[in-house]
């Protein structure tokens, strides 16, 4: 069994031993060789987008066992579940007003989940609250997303304030992990369901991420176009690869813990 892992152990310890810059590097190619994986294997790539919302939604499930099994809240951003609540609050509001499918149904049985994290946060495990640690003002993301919506949001024929809502959510929910990540970047140590809780973020955000990529690759950049005009279309595209950058080096951290076997995550210095 030991012998088993020193490969593995063998790349960890070389990957950890490299400067940053080949890091990047490795990481960079690591994300390519993924998008070509998935492009082979995923015939429609809208599929990945359903999948990414599917795994939000496992994700939010694990932080209802934890909060159901252990009674506590202790490492969970509150701030970071109102940010989700109100990214697909606006979502639910653009999916319903421009269109309706399969995601409106993945987006409603999520935002009830959040509604229910926040509540039991909120008045059932408030003792546990670690509130000190959960220190990121919300005004710092929601004002910059909203400001920015204004001005830069889709080109499409449908009502101004609806391309408006719609732009807000897709920039808040590049951001809306933010919160959390402070808390963890506080306590230092990451207990097991939050750690599970925040890679299956990471994993949703890159599926998502690969399905924008994919889609722009297989219709020759045409999709970039058919969502308008302006800076609206690279925003799309630059909010997916931020929230999944956003993201990268935890997902790194959370897999070198699991293949070395270690329950409780302890995170160095810097990261997130």
């Amino acid at each position: 069994m030991r012998g088993s892992k020193t490969p593995i152990h063998a790349v960890a310890t070389w990957v950890r031993r490299q400067p940053p810059k080949v890091k990047a590097f490795l990481a960079v190619i690591s994300g390519m060789a993924a998008l070509v994986f998935l492009r082979f294997i995923v015939h429609d790539h809208d599929n990945l987008f359903v999948a990414a919302e599917a795994v939000h939604s496992l994700g939010i499930c694990v932080l209802i066992y934890k909060l159901m099994k252990e009674k506590t809240c202790a490492g969970l951003s509150l701030k970071s579940q109102e940010l989700t609540a109100m990214f697909l609050a606006v979502r639910l509001y653009c999916s319903f007003v421009m269109e309706y499918d399969i995601h409106t149904l993945l987006d409603s049985a999520t935002l009830v989940a959040t509604l229910w994290v926040i509540y039991m946060i909120r008045f059932k495990l408030r003792s546990s609250y670690m509130e000190d640690k959960d220190n990121f003002p919300i005004y710092y993301v929601a004002a910059p997303c909203a400001l920015f919506a204004v001005f830069v949001h889709p080109s499409t024929s449908h009502h101004l304030v609806n391309r408006i809502c719609w732009a807000f959510c897709v920039y808040l929910e590049a951001v809306s992990v933010l919160p959390q990540l402070r808390v963890m970047q506080n306590t230092k140590i990451v207990e097991p369901f939050t750690a599970h809780y925040v890679f299956a973020l990471g994993v949703a955000r890159f599926l998502s991420c690969a399905h924008w990529v994919l889609q722009v690759l297989d219709t020759h950049g045409r999709l970039l176009t058919a969502l308008g005009y302006g800076l609206w279309p690279s925003m799309v595209l630059l909010s997916e690869i931020v929230q999944t950058f956003i993201l990268a080096d935890f997902c790194y951290y959370y897999v070198k813990s699991l293949v070395g076997g270690q329950l409780v995550l302890r995170l160095p210095s810097g990261v997130v």
